[in-house]
């Protein structure tokens, strides 16, 4: 490497062994530094700034009498100030390219766009920022079709369902130190700079990339899922275990939900979404938090988690969606489950969302969707990962608890107590529920029924492994 050069001691006299190609120098080691010093004690005094290290390097070995190191070391130190000159160039230190500009600029109207105001700032010990934003200045109500409206009363809840149960004062790290928004508000997890820059786009920020169920060419979406079909189904009701699953890259996930679903597996497919998920990249971490979904066109241009965009409209000043959840389950010890309930309101017919023992968290008006305005086709429980093959080989995200169906309680992931809401607003069994899992080698599916969790399974799996290479 011509060009790179160790100063060491001559051994012998006149010998120089500090340059592949030099042999002999006119002066000694000692003579050279002090003529160095003397040269920049001159500019100095001059005034004059001291010159760049590469100069000092040409002044300092300049009397070498091999003229090919020379030229070779005037060559290197010519490209070498050049690139430093441009890169710290004040035009480089202050401005950026157009298009980085453009990017910025992007992202922050979309945070105006998207961070209301807050009447209460509370911190997260997990780093987040919960704004209490007054209920009719949520993102919802952006939406043209409910500008200048405010939130609907509760609606009749499914007969059968059993509001009873243990009502836990906080399940959300947020709210763990006593904090609380008060009434009329709703706490609002802040969307930061960082957490757009992690997406691809602004315009993909905050939404699901399109994939087709149970395809499994579809995009790396991987699923293990209990259904029912054939029939008209106006909401579903389950209890979920919570896991922590590990995520291999911020570009996957890992979540357990349950999917309302109505119209074809093309362009006009209809769901809504809602359970728990682990996303680096949309949250930045690995912890499980509560989220919700919904789109009217397969994932296309409509649709967003949570209240990342108009939508979903929230009325409640507990829960913050998109925010962590704590505890979770852990293997072979105690169990944490969350209940959900989705349900179509006879009345106005808007899609609600109710949390735990009672917690009703909002809706989605109904003037969303398209096929979703009268009932669903399909309702789906269950996981699913992205696999993206890091390195050609199957990820090793893992889904649910990260362990097989077969290891059962305590060790696997569960859905319990799995019912639908007929025609007449009733709470019943879901009927004929099967199970499905599109890479049973990887994440698997074991269904069961009896008296104390109706009709359940457990599911999941590790992801890569010697049967999943």
């Amino acid at each position: 490497m011509g060009g790179v050069f160790v100063l060491r001691k001559p051994r012998n006299g006149n010998k120089c062994r500090c340059f592949d190609r030099c042999n002999t120098m006119r002066q000694t080691e000692t003579e050279l530094f002090s003529e160095e010093t003397r040269m920049i004690t001159r500019e100095r005094r001059r005034g004059r700034k001291r010159r760049s290290f590469f100069l000092d390097m040409i002044l300092l070995f300049r009397t070498c009498s091999s003229n090919i190191l020379f030229l070779s070391l005037l060559l290197l130190s010519s490209s070498f100030s050049s690139v430093l000159s441009e890169n710290l160039s004040p035009r480089n230190q202050t401005l950026r390219p157009l298009e980085e500009l453009n990017k910025l600029k992007a992202i922050n109207q979309h945070l105006r766009k998207i961070n209301k105001p807050s009447i209460k700032t509370i911190h997260s010990p997990d780093g987040d920022i919960i704004d209490c934003v007054l209920l009719h200045h949520q993102p919802a109500f952006d939406h043209p079709r409910l500008r200048g409206q405010k939130p609907l009363d509760p609606p009749e809840r499914p007969r059968g369902h059993n509001r009873r149960g243990l009502r836990p004062k906080s399940f959300q790290l947020w709210g763990m130190e006593g904090e609380t928004c008060s009434e009329g508000t709703v706490p609002i997890r802040r969307t930061k700079e960082e957490d757009i820059l992690r997406a691809n786009s602004v315009s993909s920020f905050g939404k699901k990339l399109r994939h087709y169920r149970r395809d499994t060419t579809s995009n790396g979406h991987e699923h293990a899922v209990g259904y029912v079909s054939g029939e008209k189904y106006y909401g579903a009701k389950a209890s979920i275990n919570v896991w922590a699953p590990q995520v291999q890259n911020q570009y996957e996930f890992s979540l357990s939900q349950i999917w309302i679903i109505s119209g074809s597996f093309g362009n006009d497919l209809n769901t809504i979404e809602a359970g728990w998920q682990v996303s680096p990249e949309l949250y930045g971490d690995n912890y499980p938090r509560f989220f919700t979904y919904w789109t009217n066109d397969a994932y296309q241009a409509t649709g967003c988690y949570n209240l990342l965009c108009s939508g979903f409209v929230q009325t409640n000043s507990e829960i913050a969606i998109g925010a962590a959840i704590s505890p979770s389950s852990s293997y072979k010890g105690g169990q944490f489950d969350i209940t959900l309930l989705i349900w179509k309101d006879p009345k106005h017919g808007n899609w609600w969302l109710e949390f735990g023992s009672g917690i009703l968290v909002g809706y989605w008006p109904s003037f969303l969707f398209t096929h979703l305005k009268e009932h669903a086709s399909m309702v789906q429980y269950g996981g699913e990962i992205v696999n993206s093959s890091p390195f050609g080989a199957h990820t090793s995200t893992q889904m649910g608890s990260g362990h097989f169906a077969e290891e059962g309680f305590t060790k696997s992931s569960y859905f319990r107590n799995i019912q639908v809401v007929d025609w007449d607003n009733n709470l019943v069994p879901s009927p004929n529920l099967r199970v499905l899992a599109d890479h049973p080698n990887c994440y698997d599916i074991q269904g069961g029924s009896n008296r104390a969790w109706g009709s359940y399974f457990y599911y999941g799996g590790p992801g890569k492994n010697p049967k999943c290479p």
